[in-house]
């Protein structure tokens, strides 16, 4: 089992930028695919990027394409989003969380394991 810690978010002006970091323990972070979440007050928890177990590949929403980032380091457990020119709209809880090596998805119920989350709002 391994157990996920996000960490980074903020307050920040809309087109600014955060990196949300994510430290995994308990098992080594090459035995998984991990992913970002968010999730906006009275909206369903959405999926925002995911990272292959090696860092080869990876995958974002539309929404954030072009403008977050996500990628990883086994070696030190760490998994990051940056995210750039941010809007309003990103405001949000977002969580990191791992799937099995494997395993593919954009839907929460494909991942097994989750952080606690950190807030991440944008003023305009």
């Amino acid at each position: 089992q391994v157990q996920l810690a996000e960490s980074g978010g903020g307050l920040v002006q809309a087109g600014g930028s955060l990196m949300l970091s994510c430290a995994a323990s308990g098992r080594t972070l090459s035995n998984y695919r991990m992913g970002w979440f968010r999730q906006a007050p009275r909206k369903e928890r959405e999926f925002v990027a995911n990272i292959s177990w090696n860092g080869g590949r990876t995958y974002y929403a539309d929404s954030v394409k072009g403008r977050f980032t996500i990628s990883r380091d086994n070696a030190k457990n760490m998994v990051h989003l940056q995210m750039n020119s941010l809007k309003p709209e990103d405001t949000a809880v977002y969580y990191c969380a791992a799937a099995g090596k494997y395993r593919d998805g954009v839907q929460p119920t494909d991942y097994d394991y989750w952080g606690q989350g950190t807030q991440v709002t944008v003023s305009s």
